[in-house]
């Protein structure tokens, strides 16, 4: 029932947007500066969107199901994408990992974007040591090589999804940081700061209630554009952590073998 119900609203949504896309062209409404390219984007970007928000709906089978009878299946009729190792559906884990993918991406961009976005404001209108301070902060982690770092991070913390959110937070909120401290420099001397520095405005005033509408703009769109950048950082690093957890796995069991057991690396029993 559940993969009929998937087929149904699949090929709903695929012929709703053909049919929404051609009748925007019919009535000849059109979008200046926006190319094929672009609207064939625009519709990627909105299908991933659809598949991650409507995952429990679309996919046919539970994505952590497993059915050892069933594994390594070729595509059919019942598994469209075949099964793995386990019998896990594919498809399913597909669509599930979309909502993973974005959430993971969403959440880390906004946890930077908020850091960020007060590290900025505090160095763009504090004192000039202070903006010294954290300016070099920003160059210090922008100077780290990425995989490294999240290597340390790793080591420290432990691999899962919580460290892959700090990992992209950290190496992505200095920018955003610097981006809102260039946009507060040039307000801070505006005409109407300086009236309310006049009136005797507390800098906290000052900074969340005329610097912060004016400043947020930009960091929002860079937040939207950075989210597709994020996610494919997001699979990198998810790769390179299975794959340094498959080589330890080799590693322990080329010592086992090799007659260390015990504690690290154990004892030799010759």
């Amino acid at each position: 029932m559940r993969v009929l119900f998937g087929m149904i609203v699949g090929a709903a949504l695929t012929i709703g947007g053909a049919y929404v896309h051609d009748s925007v062209y019919a009535s000849g409404v059109s979008y200046p500066g926006l190319s094929d390219a672009d609207k064939l984007h625009a519709q990627g970007i909105t299908g991933f969107l659809v598949t991650a928000i409507f995952a429990p709906f679309l996919a046919p089978y539970s994505p952590v199901k497993i059915d050892v009878l069933h594994k390594l299946q070729s595509p059919s009729l019942a598994h469209w994408f075949g099964t793995d190792h386990l019998g896990r559906d594919l498809l399913s884990r597909v669509i599930y990992g979309a909502r993973t993918a974005l959430t993971i991406a969403m959440v880390s961009v906004a946890i930077a974007g908020a850091i960020g976005l007060m590290l900025g404001l505090i160095a763009g209108y504090g004192p000039r040591w202070l903006d010294a301070i954290l300016v070099l902060s920003f160059d210090s982690l922008n100077s780290l090589p990425m995989i490294m770092f999240a290597l340390a991070i790793i080591t420290v913390l432990g691999a899962g999804t919580g460290t892959l959110i700090i990992v992209i937070a950290a190496t992505s909120f200095p920018s955003y940081a610097r981006l809102i401290r260039a946009q507060t420099l040039a307000l801070k001397n505006s005409d109407y700061i300086l009236a309310e520095r006049l009136l005797d405005a507390s800098p906290a005033r000052i900074i969340f209630i005329h610097l912060l509408p004016n400043v947020v703009g930009p960091l929002i769109i860079l937040l939207s554009m950075d989210i597709p950048v994020v996610i494919m950082v997001e699979n990198y690093l998810t790769g390179l952590i299975w794959r340094l957890m498959r080589s330890c796995e080799y590693v322990v069991h080329g010592l086992e073998r090799a007659g260390f057991t015990g504690g690290w690396l154990g004892s030799r029993h010759d």
